[in-house]
């Protein structure tokens, strides 16, 4: 009887060591939103390749660009379960209205300011981090993506003064933030599923596009842009987020190898953001779009604007306390 316990027993250790083994040697899905061969998914396979060489081939990642594995707000929803492992994307104020804050329009207006509040250690890295952990997500790094401005079909009308009304209909993302910055700017948002906003550019349904930056309007909107305008709308910013879980399982070496994995895939963004986001304007140019001249003047007036008028009204979507803590941060 004893010889037949431990013959078990024996067994069963195999089978768990061997399970063990292979949870170690599964390769991870990373999901994100862009096509193959863009700036994303070009980090993102330097990421995988380092990861695996620094991990010793303990950590392998497979991308699936294009949001192969489902829209963003799923794909977070599933990292919460731990459906998916991994992802870089925007994240989804479906599932938390606080994250409207990080695209608050002129939250920050240049690239300096930017570093230091979505940088590592930053106010909106900390708050982000924060916001993930509460759906079970571990928030690895910040992968800046732009600026955004406001790609038109029609001839703009005192593009850098927000005072004027200029009779032009803007497709908006549904959120209150670009709803509002559109309306208190002078033009008139119309919220519109992103599926729909090509199309409707293209009938004259709306006469152009907020919500994104250059790189966004090169990719999906080029054949429809005829000006853009480097306003400076919002600050663009994807996180490299993971399932909680999974990052707890791993042995503490394995962790710190991820992390630093991460923090060179942030690093190497924030050195090279500048000229990506310029590259893509002249890519809108070479399309046959003009590059309206916008002056940091004309910045300042569209910031002062939406930040009298519009932050008043997200921070009592956001939650008030919470969003004046945070922005308060930033003020100091």
């Amino acid at each position: 009887m004893n010889k037949r316990i431990w013959t078990t027993l024996a067994i069963l250790t195999a089978v768990l060591v061997f399970a063990a083994g292979q949870a170690e040697a599964r390769t991870w899905k990373l999901s994100h939103v862009r096509p193959q061969d863009t700036a994303i998914d070009k980090d993102l396979n330097e990421f995988a390749k380092n990861l695996k060489e620094t991990s010793g081939g303990k950590m392998e990642i497979k991308l699936y660009p294009s949001s192969s594995l489902g829209d963003y707000t799923v794909v977070q929803e599933r990292i919460g379960l731990g459906a998916i492992d991994m992802a870089c994307q925007p994240p989804a104020t479906a599932a938390d209205k606080r994250f409207q804050l990080i695209s608050f329009p002129y939250l920050v207006t240049n690239y300096d300011d930017a570093k230091k509040q979505f940088g590592k250690g930053g106010v909106m890295f900390d708050a982000s981090a924060e916001l993930y952990a509460k759906q079970g997500i571990r928030m690895l790094a910040a992968w800046p993506v732009y600026f955004g401005g406001i790609a038109l079909n029609t001839e703009p009308k005192s593009p850098g003064d927000p005072n004027v009304a200029k009779g032009i209909k803007l497709r908006v993302p549904a959120m209150k933030t670009f709803q509002l910055l559109a309306d208190n700017t002078g033009y008139i948002g119309t919220p519109m599923p992103f599926s729909e906003a090509f199309t409707a550019v293209q009938t004259g349904v709306v006469d152009g596009v907020m919500g994104s930056g250059a790189e966004g309007y090169y990719s999906s909107f080029r054949d429809v842009t005829k000006y853009y305008i480097p306003l400076n709308t919002h600050f663009e910013v994807w996180y490299l987020i993971m399932t909680e879980e999974l990052y707890k399982g791993l042995p503490a070496d394995q962790k710190k190898v991820l992390d630093e994995a991460a923090e060179r895939f942030q690093q190497k963004r924030w050195e090279t953001v500048v000229a990506d986001q310029k590259e893509n304007e002249q890519k809108l140019v070479a399309a046959g779009a003009k590059l309206v001249p916008i002056t940091d003047q004309d910045i300042q007036a569209n910031a002062k604007k939406a930040r009298e008028t519009v932050w008043p009204k997200v921070l009592d979507d956001v939650g008030k306390d919470w969003g004046q803590k945070i922005l308060d941060k930033i003020a100091k």
